[in-house]
Order: C-alpha cells, then structure tokens, then sequence
C-alpha cells in the first residue's frame, strides 16, 4: 500500500488511527500494540501476501536471537558466537532476495557457465527492516538494547510509517516513545503538525517528484540518443524527481508517525544545500549515514588507523553502501565514486585547505547530480549515453525562437529545433528546473522549521487544504516511490 493512494489516505491510516486510540482509550493497552501490528502488517502485505511470512520469519529469529543475547550467561553460548549467528542470517536472508540473480550472472559471465537465473522477485522493505534488525541486535550485544516482550519487538519492527523505505530505527529511540503513558491519548497539536506535514511530503511527491518523472525515463530508459540540452535535462529530472520524492516520503512517513504521538528520527535535511560530500552524507538519508558509521565504518577502524586505513574505511563502507542500494554494477560504481570523494576531501581537509563557498556548492551538487547517472541507469551503456551526451559538443540543439538572433552558431555545428524533444519536454520544462533549484536552495527544511514555529491557525489551515486537495487531485497516476526499489 502506498502513502500516496486513496485507500491509504482515506481508508487504512483513519481508521486505524481511531481503532488504535479507541483501543488506547479503553486502557487496552496490549490489545492496542497487537492491533497496530496486525494493521502494519496488512499494509505490508496488501499487494502481495506472501510477503508477510518472509517478515514474520525475519522477526522470530531476530527476536529469538536478541533474547538469546540478553541471556547468554543462561545458556552457555558466547554473545559474540549468538550475534554471528544473528548477522549471519540476515545478511544470508537480504543476499537471498536482493543478491542471488548478480551473483549467478556475474558467475555466468566470468566462467562462461548457463546456470539459469531464478529472477526472485525482491520482497519490498526487506533492506530497512534487515538493516533495522541488525542494529538491533549489535545494540543488545552492546547491552545498549533489550527486549523480552514478543509484541512490543513486533510492533518495532513492523511500525507502519518507516517499514517500507525507513527511516532506520533504532530500538532505544522508538520504544520509550511507545511505552510513555502520555502518547496514549490523542495529541491535537501533533494530529494537525502531522496532517499538515503530511500534506507537504504529499504535495512534493505527486506534484513535483512526478513532474520530472517522464523526462528522467525518456532520457535514461526510451531514448536512444540525447543532444546536451536534453542529456543535462534528464540527469537533472533525475536528481530532483529523487530529491523530492525521498523527501515527500521522509515527511509523510514522519507526518502519519506524529499522528500517532511518535517521533521518527529526521532522515532528510535539505542535502543539495552541502557545501562538500561529507556535509551531503550527513543530510541525505541520514539514518543510513548513521548505519554505515556506527555498524560498518567504526567496526572497520574508522580514522583511529592511520590516513591509509581511513581511506581503505571509507571506501569499504560506500561500496557496501551502494551494493545495499541495488545489486548491481552501476550501484558499486556510484557507491565507489562517493568512497572516492569522501577519502579526497578528507585528505583536503587534513592540508587546511579552503575554498569559495559558491564554488564548493557547485562542485558538490555536480558531483552528485553525475553520480545520480549511475544510480538511476538501468545498465552501464545507459549511464554512459546519458553522461556522454552531457560532455559532448557533438549534438547541440537550441530552442527555435533563438535561430534569429544566433544564426552564426550554425557555422559550428549548432542546429536549432525541439531542444528536448526526445525527453518529452517543452518550452516549460525548464522553468520546473528553476522552480525546482528555488525550492532546494531557497527554503528551509520542512523538519526543521514546522516543529518549533507550527501553529494551528487558519493560515496553516488553507495552506494545508492547497496542499492536500491539488495532491489528490493530481494522483490519477499513482506512482511508487523510489526508494521502493532498494
């Protein structure tokens, strides 16, 4: 089920949200904590059921694995043989799904073998609640985490809001929230905050991520060859139909959340805003930065080895980032590049050197807008027909109504015509880039400027009803999001 459909908005989230306060209201406490899992997981498996065995899989040995590590002493396995175990069997499960068809494929190729590809099909969430489990479970072995209740590990891990695209939870954070007797009645304020912070993350998916939607597949996946208008134009639909699609998640899943008086932990914090790469990590997707710090690059040595290992680190963990984004070879590109740059601006920072905040900008946001190429690219010929075009002057179209004042540019080579034709856009389309840069660089993050300054006024009223009427309007296409796929 989708955030942006109508039977989530106008069926699903109301009534589970008054069958879950009702329940609440009548002192039910535990009955109102098995109901909110069972609703989690029907909306988990609402396209496709036999999801929900794999999950319920996942938690019962996690479950299992987390209470084995509270008890170690008591049955005399060590907790460092219990969490290999554990990690050992997520790890396998996420390779399972996510991994098998590369691996076999790659093997083909390299042995010139036939071994036929099963094409399982990748079971949606299955990366953030493995990724949320493992956490979990190096928590209790840390003794930062402990769980006896069946239930309320269920109710962590299946938690409707973050389950199919995060944020990554921790246990700490979340269950202090469910157990506080003051988020057990309802929150007038954080139901209007949550609406309207809802109607936000809405607005920015199906108004404008869904914009630059059609450009960004016509460029990477139907055309068959771009001018450099159109080449900049579809790696730039791309970088923002992903900005504003991953940030109109992160704030509905927080919006809904809120409703509920539960704060997930902010994931997005207006990353195109960083001035190097590692100001952009530190916005974009900010539970998996968290993640890959705390469970792979400090476990790895982080910088406490010396510049040469740190360097090894960093580019360890962004591999692993990457290959956890997708299986295949375009995603360790991407996750490889970002290693790269990460190890060079550290080591540009250990020489003292500085640099003109414009030009740091610019460089970060085009670093990251070519990366994007490889992330999105269905295949590495299609990365390149994209990145190529955008460094070529081979194949430049301009706009007609240019061709009287710049006839002279035809003598070297440049034709006038349908600029971005084959992308599908017009002489519109690149006001939705201009619009799009304003919004980036011009406004605050949502997060952090409605927590502190949200009033329920009738300013916010109207804004809200703007918001959520022109969304539902224009959800004639529903569409996925794009961390969906990951």
């Amino acid at each position: 089920m989708l955030f942006n459909s109508y039977e989530f908005i106008f069926l699903f989230l109301p009534i589970t949200f008054i069958l879950y306060f009702y329940l609440l209201s009548q002192r039910l406490i535990l009955g109102a904590k098995i109901f909110l899992v069972v609703a989690s997981l029907f909306f988990y498996g609402y396209w496709n059921f036999s999801y929900v065995p794999l999950i319920l899989l996942s938690i019962f040995v996690n479950y299992s694995v987390g209470l084995s590590l509270v008890n170690h002493e008591k049955i005399k396995i060590s907790s460092k043989t219990i969490l290999i175990f554990g990690i050992l069997f997520n790890v396998g499960l996420l390779g399972y799904f996510k991994y098998t068809d590369f691996l076999l494929e790659n093997f083909n190729g390299i042995f010139g073998s036939n071994i036929p590809l099963p094409h399982i099909i990748l079971p949606l969430g299955i990366s953030f609640f493995t990724f949320t489990q493992i956490a979990f479970l190096v928590d209790a072995y840390r003794k930062e985490a402990k769980e006896y209740s069946l239930v309320n590990y269920m109710l962590f891990v299946t938690y409707f809001p973050h389950l199919l695209a995060g944020p990554i939870l921790h246990h700490k954070e979340m269950m202090p929230q469910f157990a506080s007797k003051y988020n057990w009645v309802k929150n007038y304020r954080n139901i209007a905050l949550g609406l309207f912070i809802f109607s936000i993350g809405l607005f920015k998916k199906v108004v404008i991520a869904d914009t630059f939607a059609p450009w960004a597949t016509a460029g990477f996946d139907t055309a068959t060859t771009l001018n450099l208008i159109e080449a900049w134009a579809t790696s730039l639909s791309y970088t923002f139909q992903l900005y504003f699609d991953f940030s109109g998640y992160c704030d509905m899943a927080i919006g809904i959340s809120l409703m509920f008086n539960i704060k997930l932990p902010i994931n997005f914090n207006s990353p195109y805003k960083a001035l190097n790469i590692q100001d952009f990590w530190r916005r974009w997707h900010m539970t998996l930065s968290r993640f890959l710090r705390d469970y792979i690059y400090i476990p790895l040595g982080g910088n406490r080895k010396g510049n040469a290992r740190t360097y090894v680190n960093l580019l360890s963990t962004f591999l692993i980032g990457g290959l956890w984004h997708g299986a295949g070879w375009t995603f360790i590109i991407w996750g490889a590049l970002h290693g790269i740059a990460l190890a060079i601006h550290r080591f540009w920072q250990s020489l003292g050197f500085k640099m003109n905040k414009i030009l740091a900008w610019f460089i970060t946001f085009n670093f990251i807008n070519i990366t994007w190429i490889f992330f999105r690219a269905k295949d590495f010929e299609s990365a390149i027909k994209v990145l190529g075009s955008m460094f070529s002057l081979d194949n430049v179209v301009l706009p007609n109504f240019l061709e009287s004042k710049l006839q002279f540019l035809k003598s070297f080579g440049i034709t006038f015509g349908g600029f971005v034709a084959n992308i599908g856009g017009d002489y519109f389309t690149p006001l939705w880039f201009i619009v799009a840069v304003i919004l980036v660089l011009g406004f605050k993050n949502s997060m952090n400027n409605l927590n502190s300054n949200f009033k329920a006024n009738y300013f916010n009223l109207v804004l809200f009803i703007i918001y959520f009427t022109y969304s539902v309007i224009s959800m004639s296409n529903i569409s996925e999001f794009l961390y969906f796929n990951f």
